[in-house]
């Protein structure tokens, strides 16, 4: 579908996810799943915990013992975390016991090894203790039942997720696979880090922001590619790339100058365009289109704060979508001074979110020297997304912010 005007933030976000192709799923090992999107149900293996759980390094008792007021205990046994739960020989009796053990039978009680001194082979209480039952103990199924769902299909398998999926005896996971990305920049003028530079020319520096945005959120088959501004050499890599991986991000040439050849190449190659241009400051003239086998084309603007604003706001929740990634609401931050826009277009500015002296996080405008200021992005946090002006926004102002 083509507009005749410019799509609007959300409709382009809209438009974007419900063209997706959803990815396919995988069955890998526990241990390489983190950062990987689950695609199954997670259910409690056992109770959690499987039993009642020593909680301190003491001594177990019964509870009824320390209210008659019984200050000295046989020392019966020795019971480790991992060993069967021995069983009390009476109520003057008491076990040692370490933190993770399953509590003995005939016990309800665990006084810590720091309220009893070990005399002769007896554990004398230094004072008055906690003689309620089940003190120091973590009851069986307190935090889970059996059966119960613990992870939902859709859920980002951070470290605490897999924890939870290793408690639940799933060695192996069923996942998203990982789509193959690759980042193709495009211009004459772009020469690689390193190489001898002319005066007329600029180091290449969007595909390594792009790359790096990209591996930092867990996304590891990232390829790369150069292709100047030679409409048959671009449809030769092109075509090659949409054969090969299943997201294209290029950046550049997708603007309105002679040489901004990067929509009808892609045209010609049966890319469907979803939409070109987004009423937005920078990234106007983004460029999203559907391979021929559903592959998602992204088509930045090439300067790079747009490139940038673009990648976060669109291609990084368009893949969480397509694995099959639970949405998440944008994070909501008040601005920390006023600010004033002219356009009828949404405003992307960058912020460094700062906190004042009662801890409040704050986000603090740091707006560049136009889409090609790159250097003012260092040491901001991301940006916020502002309505279409004209207007000032005041400190204060509620809005979405986006982190790099």
């Amino acid at each position: 579908m083509q507009a005749s005007t410019p799509f609007t933030p959300r409709l382009a976000e809209e438009a974007i996810h419900s063209r997706l192709t959803c990815l396919p799923i995988e069955s890998l090992p526990l241990a390489q799943c983190v950062g990987a999107t689950l695609r199954e149900n997670v259910y409690a293996e056992r109770d959690q915990p499987p039993f009642d759980r020593v909680t301190m390094d003491g001594i177990a008792v019964d509870s009824e013992s320390l209210r008659r007021g019984v200050t000295r205990f046989r020392i019966q046994a020795t019971q480790g975390a991992g060993a069967p739960a021995l069983k009390l020989a009476d109520a003057l009796s008491a076990i040692e016991v370490m933190t993770g053990a399953t509590l003995p039978q005939g016990t309800d009680n665990i006084v810590p090894v720091e309220q009893y001194v070990v005399v002769d082979g007896h554990a004398e209480l230094r004072n008055p203790v906690n003689s309620a039952a089940y003190h120091n103990v973590h009851r069986r199924g307190a935090d889970g039942r059996q059966g119960e769902l613990l992870l939902p299909a859709g859920t980002l398998l951070r470290a605490p997720e897999i924890a939870v999926a290793a408690s639940a005896g799933m060695a192996r996971v069923r996942v998203s696979s990982q789509p193959a990305v690759m980042v193709v920049s495009t211009g004459d003028e772009l020469v690689e880090p390193g190489d001898p530079i002319a005066d007329y020319q600029v180091r290449r520096s969007n595909a390594y922001a792009v790359a790096a945005t990209l591996r930092r959120r867990g996304y590891l088959r990232v390829g790369d590619d150069h292709v100047p501004d030679d409409e048959q050499r671009l449809r030769e890599r092109l075509a090659l790339h949409l054969t090969t991986h299943e997201v294209l991000v290029l950046s550049g040439g997708v603007s309105m100058g002679k040489f901004d050849l990067v929509p009808s190449v892609l045209t010609q190659l049966g890319v469907q365009q979803v939409f070109h241009h987004i009423a937005q400051r920078p990234g106007k003239p983004m460029w999203f289109g559907i391979g021929p086998q559903g592959q998602s084309v992204f088509g930045l603007p090439g300067n790079p704060v747009s490139t940038l604003v673009c990648l976060i706001r669109y291609v990084i929740p368009a893949m969480a979508e397509a694995m099959g990634t639970r949405r998440v609401a944008p994070e909501r931050l008040a601005l920390g001074a006023p600010v004033t826009f002219q356009h009828s277009l949404t405003y992307f500015l960058p912020v460094a979110i700062e906190h004042d002296e009662w801890g409040r996080p704050w986000a603090m405008p740091r707006p560049p020297n136009g889409s090609g200021d790159f250097l003012s992005l260092a040491g901001t946090d991301g940006f916020v997304e502002l309505p279409p002006g004209p207007n000032t926004y005041a400190k204060g102002f509620v809005t979405s912010v986006y982190r790099w």
